[in-house]
């Protein structure tokens, strides 16, 4: 029973938001740069040279998920028994990729991330013993079947930049 055919605010809410997922699901990811990370689909053999001067090897599978919205990773280096996953999608609120790491040594990291000239870089704030630092990921030198990784660290809040880790990357 309506009096009067006054509209219920429970009504309006649930219209308006069938009527938002309707558009959603009519174009998922519909922003270009949505697309920016999908170089990184596929599956990898990857080579680095460990703290001991050893070349080290691991493989990296990437996949799309969730009508490719989704990028999920999932790494596993044989010989370091190291083994994580991640998640990342495109924020079509704040216009940046955003991406979460867990792996089997308990870490979790979150990062925000763009693509700029021509590499995409995602970066986190850390703290670690009291001190707060930057911690950042780089994709680059990007080509169909092969590509570069740096893990980096900056203590000058971002002024300058140290490479921790760096692994190639070839399509296998």
């Amino acid at each position: 029973n309506n009096p009067g055919g006054i509209v219920r605010p429970s009504l309006l809410v649930a219209a308006a938001t069938l009527l938002v997922f309707s558009h959603a699901l009519s174009r998922p990811c519909p922003e270009s740069e949505a697309r920016q990370f999908d170089f990184w689909i596929g599956d990898w053999n990857l080579e680095w040279t460990g703290k001991d001067g050893k070349q080290m090897t691991g493989r990296n599978t990437i996949r799309a998920l969730l009508d490719s919205c989704v990028i999920e990773e999932q790494f596993r280096s044989d010989s370091t028994g190291f083994a994580g996953m991640s998640v990342s999608t495109f924020d079509i609120h704040t216009k940046q990729w955003k991406q979460t790491w867990v792996d089997n040594s308990s870490s979790y990291l979150d990062f925000s991330g763009k693509c700029e000239n021509g590499a995409m870089i995602f970066v986190r704030k850390a703290e670690k013993d009291g001190k707060q630092f930057l911690q950042r990921m780089r994709w680059y030198d990007i080509r169909e079947n092969a590509f570069l990784w740096n893990w980096e660290r900056s203590d000058d809040n971002g002024k300058t930049w140290k490479v921790l880790w760096k692994i190639s990357y070839t399509r296998r």
